[in-house]
């Protein structure tokens, strides 16, 4: 069971891979592959060669002698004459004198002899007769040129892996942010909205993009740097794509932690080809996401052995590529984080960083805004009112309302509905706050009834002593991880500040849940556990931050760890408190505590019937609106205290 109230950070925005390799249109193959294609081909032509040789009758070796004697008997009918060999076609010898004409031919060899006189004798019997070259000469050729062959495709193929392995170190340093050039950047400052003073201000670095010689005719220059601050969610990337969106320049972006590598040295040489590559491309725009992850302060290493850290070493090299870095040359250098605090004071100094934009999570107004850009995608009814739906999402960054707008279409779809209405949007909150509804949690009818006493006591409290939170729902459906029931507080406004008695009331409703369980039932159970958290936390945070104690006065009294904290800012006991300084926040701890607890029971015991009805009521239906509740108020005329009253 617990109270669920506007949430004033979101999860840290966790980006996809912005650094993926591009993928060729047409992949290359292999040279070994080709090497050994060319092989196999040759090898082929070679057998095709020595296989289409006639074989028409068997070959006899014939000695010379012989075939000047089968010559002169008439024998010969034809002779290829070659280098080394004389081949060709004879009859068979006959009894007769002469030889048998329809014997059939045989082929025959023999070796060739520097005989001057054999073309006569030839041509005298008759015999046809051609000059050809030698086989011999093709296979000795292929004799000697398919071992090179063979030596040449081993020897490169183990050169490309050599060179392969060569490239991996060489590339090691090369940057891996990817290029969004002007067509693929399809933001602009339209698609950016909540955050109209950050805008203006960054219209300005457009301006400079497009005219330069605008700024520069009166001597003037633009920063070196934009930081962008502002809590997760609130757009600062969004911003930075716009800016490059609106001017049609390339887009250099990369995250901070890239350019931490595990060798030293490495970092350092990303940072100074990012800043080539920006330089050759100007104008452009060179953006570094997180970047406290590459420039955190180095006071925080201080005592430790930080004199080669990679980090160090990278930070170092950015501070120096940002001295040398001219912004008349149309290149803009811009970040975003969202811990400031943590950033070295060298890098925010005048000079590097000179201008820090805020972007901060948008008021209702801007909340209006920034949902009528994501609805133009999803199919709304009529009759929804986009203002009420920002005022119930108080403390939502950008990331959160876009996740609140496809949450409510996922929830219409859900339902087969035609579009998404304003209850649609209502359950999206509800889920998101409160999380998923867990129905098939079964409950035995006593523990059902302790979470109905509890989440109307943090109700009846709420209500009686009128906070700035609005109760929007109370509902004993198991939602979430743990959580038995939720009372759900929405602000009505936007509020910057607040009061003592409000914080004193807020832990009063914190602990109503646990006061209705006691007067009503008893006694009390660990249903009371988140609250009872909170409560201690927002106690805390009101003596040791806010200086709201007459006894600890105005000293910010919080514990810090050393290395949290710069040399110049350590005292003597290392930045932690005395011990006695940490009894008496412990003995004001639990006097607010108490005080709230006491002015919660006070309102319980007060209206105690609203709490029996509202609580019966839940038991039947399981979930009570804002009218319910106001009903509910108006029977049992619930009134309205002031909590110095209670107190």
């Amino acid at each position: 069971m617990a109270t669920h109230e506007q949430q004033t950070e979101t999860p840290v925005e966790k980006r996809t891979d912005r650094q993926a390799d591009e993928t060729p249109l047409f992949r290359q193959p292999a040279f070994g592959w080709n090497i050994l294609a060319t092989v196999l081909i040759i090898g082929l032509a070679i057998a095709v060669t020595l296989t289409t040789q006639r074989k028409s009758a068997p070959v006899a070796a014939l000695p010379y002698s012989e075939f000047l004697q089968a010559l002169e008997a008439g024998r010969i009918v034809n002779v290829t004459l070659s280098d080394q060999t004389l081949t060709g076609e004879m009859r068979p010898l006959s009894t007769a004198t002469a030889p048998d004409q329809s014997a059939p031919i045989t082929r025959f060899t023999s070796v060739a002899f520097d005989d001057p006189g054999l073309v006569q004798k030839l041509h005298d019997k008759h015999v046809q007769f051609q000059r050809e070259v030698s086989s011999g000469s093709l296979l000795s050729m292929f004799s000697w040129v398919l071992p090179l062959l063979l030596f040449y495709g081993l020897w490169s193929f183990i050169l490309r892996r050599a060179g392969k392995a060569q490239a991996g170190l060489l590339t090691m340093t090369k940057s891996k942010a990817r290029v969004y050039m002007e067509k693929g950047i399809k933001t602009t400052f339209a698609d950016v909205a909540g955050v109209d003073e950050a805008k203006e201000e960054l219209k300005e670095v457009v301006n400079f993009l497009k005219e330069p010689q605008r700024y520069s005719r009166l001597g003037g220059r633009m920063p070196k740097g934009v930081l962008l601050v502002g809590p997760p969610g609130t757009g600062k990337t969004l911003l930075a794509r716009a800016i490059a969106g609106e001017a049609n320049v390339p887009f250099f972006s990369i995250n901070g932690s890239e350019f931490v590598e595990m060798y030293v040295g490495l970092g350092a040489a990303r940072v100074r080809d990012l800043f080539q590559d920006t330089k050759r491309s100007a104008p452009c725009i060179l953006f570094i996401d997180e970047i406290d992850a590459l420039g955190k302060s180095r006071a925080l290493g201080a005592g430790g052995l930080s004199a080669n850290d990679e980090k160090e070493q990278t930070l170092n090299q950015l501070l120096a590529e940002m001295d040398g870095f001219d912004p008349r040359e149309g290149v803009i250098l811009l970040a975003a984080t969202n811990r400031p605090e943590i950033l070295d004071p060298a890098l925010l100094r005048a000079g590097r960083f000179d201008r820090q934009v805020l972007v901060s999570l948008p008021d209702q107004a801007g909340r209006g805004q920034i949902l009528r850009v994501h609805l133009k995608h999803i199919k709304i009814a009529p009759d929804v009112d986009v203002s009420k739906i920002a005022a119930l999402t108080a403390g939502f960054s950008g990331a959160d309302l876009a996740n609140l707008a496809n949450e409510a279409a996922l929830v219409a779809t859900r339902r087969d509905g035609d579009d998404v209405t304003e209850d649609d949007f209502t359950r999206a909150i509800e889920r998101i706050v409160a999380g998923l509804e867990q129905r098939s949690k079964i409950m035995n009818p006593a523990e059902k009834r302790r979470v109905a006493f509890h989440e109307m006591g943090h109700a009846t409290v709420a209500l009686a002593l009128g906070t700035s939170e609005k109760v929007h729902k109370v509902s004993i459906i198991p939602h979430g991880i743990g959580a038995l029931g939720y009372t759900l507080r929405r602000p009505t406004e936007d509020r910057y500040l607040h009061v003592k008695s409000e914080l004193t009331a807020k832990i009063a409703v914190l602990l109503g849940g646990r006061a209705a369980e006691e007067d009503a039932l008893g006694e009390v159970s660990t249903g009371a556990a988140d609250d009872l958290a909170k409560a201690t936390a927002l106690a805390r945070a009101m003596i040791v931050n806010l200086g709201m104690s007459d006894k600890m006065g105005l000293a910010v009294c919080e514990e810090r760890p050393a290395q949290l904290l710069s040399p110049t800012t350590l005292g003597l006991n290392g930045g932690t408190i005395s011990n006695a300084t940490a009894q008496l926040i412990d003995e004001e701890i639990h006097r607010i505590l108490d005080e709230g607890y006491t002015l919660a029971t006070k309102v319980i015991r007060e209206n105690s019937k609203f709490l029996h009805a509202g609580a019966a009521r839940l038991l039947a239906i399981e979930t009570l609106d804002e009218t319910e509740l106001k009903q509910l108020s108006a029977a049992y005329r619930l009134p309205l205290l002031n909590v110095d009253e209670g107190v």
